[in-house]
């Protein structure tokens, strides 16, 4: 992406080019704890249909901020104008905000970085871009540097459709913002001014970049990156010092940005990915605890049985001894002593079997919902665990399947029944994928787990399985499901055909 500054702030208009190509085709694994949801207005721009407008409306953080954006879809690119006035500098919002970056939000909810926006010291600034998308929503944020891959939840301006905006609006469409915490500096309590006529925005930027990524433990986390991150920002200082040519400073300092952003992303993959596991474990080891506790207590239940039915065979034998004219009474006796001891058993084997069955109830509805029904305990993973349309299982869905895989481990003798269910939204035929890659996508990370995949089976039974009416929107995201069906001898329920 080609960038011109030779004044402190000055306007300047920005195309979108291949520095921005990897925030529009991946979206970054983010922990649920580390962002938040909002929902905005978004518009489906005719191909063909000639430029339009939108504007743009300040939030509570600027409500002084507006603009507008012209917009024209064509078969190739879509084009992007956006001008704005009455915005106030990045470092009023905070000492860690540096520039301001146009996004486009898809409606399923993906957000693609459009570029960075310049303001000059009037508060106006221009950005020129463009986009293989033709229905999104556009907000700008405040951002501590221009290559963040998720927008921070400081929104400055969402935009909003005129009287004449040519279109059709989809008025709900939700998306992620990283909140502040992530790209927060610690340790900075001086105001950080860019003196833009000695130092590039660049320089500052790397700096704060660098600083957020150590703040993130990027350093512990993510080493290899983020001493790649290190060395180039001591090598930018170097320039600095040097004065060096300023293309050259801009050069490192861009690279040194995306080293930190690289090794801040994977720093905090990485932490999440060992908090899912930490939860794994400790619900693997609670369930064994619990396990062998009621091993134990089985045990010795079967000793005092034992203890019982020995008892009862010698006053049987004496009694046979004492009267040998009451042999057939005696032996009727036994015989009836021998039939109540069978039922006996049968009797506890099936209330061990129920309380297994409760106690499982119980483990699993800790993690997800569960229902006891005549096909077995339903554990039921509601769409929210899932993108929409998609079938690659959220971090939330990975915390709670490895969390359930700990529990199935330590009750051996269990099988799984994996269901994917859709809404009518969509023809049947991509429903019927739809469900079939969501159960293939919940069996393949179970058994990577640990568990048994000659005990796990996945079906999709796409739109033919409502549990409520597809007419109104609480009826679709209910029936938009992965049910799983716990069954085995264990608990007295094999899955029926």
């Amino acid at each position: 992406m080609r960038r011109n500054r030779t004044l402190p702030f000055v306007l300047t208009a920005i195309s979108l080019t291949a520095g921005f190509a990897y925030a529009q085709t991946q979206q970054p694994e983010v922990p649920a704890a580390d962002v938040i949801k909002k929902s905005i207005k978004a518009v489906g721009y005719p191909i063909g249909g000639g430029a339009t407008k939108v504007v743009f409306v300040g939030t509570s953080i600027a409500p002084q901020a507006q603009g507008e954006a012209k917009v024209e879809a064509k078969k190739g690119p879509t084009s992007i104008e956006v001008k704005l006035s009455g915005m106030p500098q990045p470092t009023s919002i905070g000492t860690e905000f540096l520039t301001y970056v146009l996004w486009a939000i898809t409606p399923d909810g993906r957000t693609n970085n459009m570029g960075e926006v310049l303001v000059d010291k009037t508060g106006e600034g221009k950005l020129n871009a463009s986009t293989q998308l033709q229905t999104f929503a556009m907000i700008i944020t405040a951002e501590p540097y221009y290559a963040v891959r998720l927008p921070s939840e400081e929104v400055v301006l969402e935009n909003d459709t005129k009287k004449n905006t040519k279109g059709k609006i989809y008025p709900d469409n939700d998306y992620q913002l990283m909140v502040r915490g992530q790209y927060a500096k610690l340790g900075n309590p001086l105001a950080l001014t860019p003196n833009l006529k000695t130092t590039p925005l660049e320089v500052y930027e790397a700096r704060n970049a660098v600083d957020i990524a150590r703040s993130q433990k990027a350093d512990a986390y993510a080493p290899e990156v983020f001493g790649k991150a290190v060395s180039s920002l001591q090598m930018l200082e170097n320039q600095v010092s040097g004065k060096a040519e300023k293309k050259q400073i801009i050069t490192t300092a861009r690279q040194t940005i995306q080293f930190a952003e690289d090794s801040r992303a994977l720093s905090a993959q990485r932490q999440d990915a060992e908090r899912i596991q930490k939860e794994r474990d400790a619900a693997a080891a609670s369930a064994a605890t619990k396990a062998k506790a009621e091993a134990d207590a089985a045990a010795q239940a079967e000793a005092k049985r034992q203890g019982e039915l020995t008892a009862a065979k010698e006053a049987q034998m004496k009694a046979e001894s004492e009267a040998a004219a009451a042999k057939s009474q005696a032996e009727q006796a036994a015989l009836q002593a021998k039939e109540q001891a069978a039922r006996d058993e049968a009797a506890r084997a099936q209330a061990a079997t129920l309380a297994l069955r409760a106690q499982l109830l119980q483990q699993l509805n800790d993690v997800l919902q569960t229902t006891d029904t005549p096909r077995g305990l339903v554990v039921n993973m509601a769409d929210v665990l899932f993108e929409t349309g998609k079938y690659a299982l959220s971090q939330d869905a990975k915390l709670k399947l490895a969390k359930l895989s700990g529990i199935i481990q330590a009750h051996p003798g269990l099988n799984l029944g994996i269901e994917g269910h859709t809404d009518t939204t969509g023809t049947p035929e991509f429903n019927q994928k739809l469900s079939q890659q969501r159960a293939d996508t919940v069996r393949e990370f179970l058994i990577a787990q640990g568990l048994g995949a000659d005990s796990i089976t996945a079906i999709g039974m796409g739109q033919d399985n409502p549990v409520a009416d597809n007419s109104s929107a609480a009826g679709r995201q209910k029936n938009r499901r992965v049910e799983i069906i716990v069954s085995g001898q264990i608990i007295g329920q094999k899955i029926g055909k």
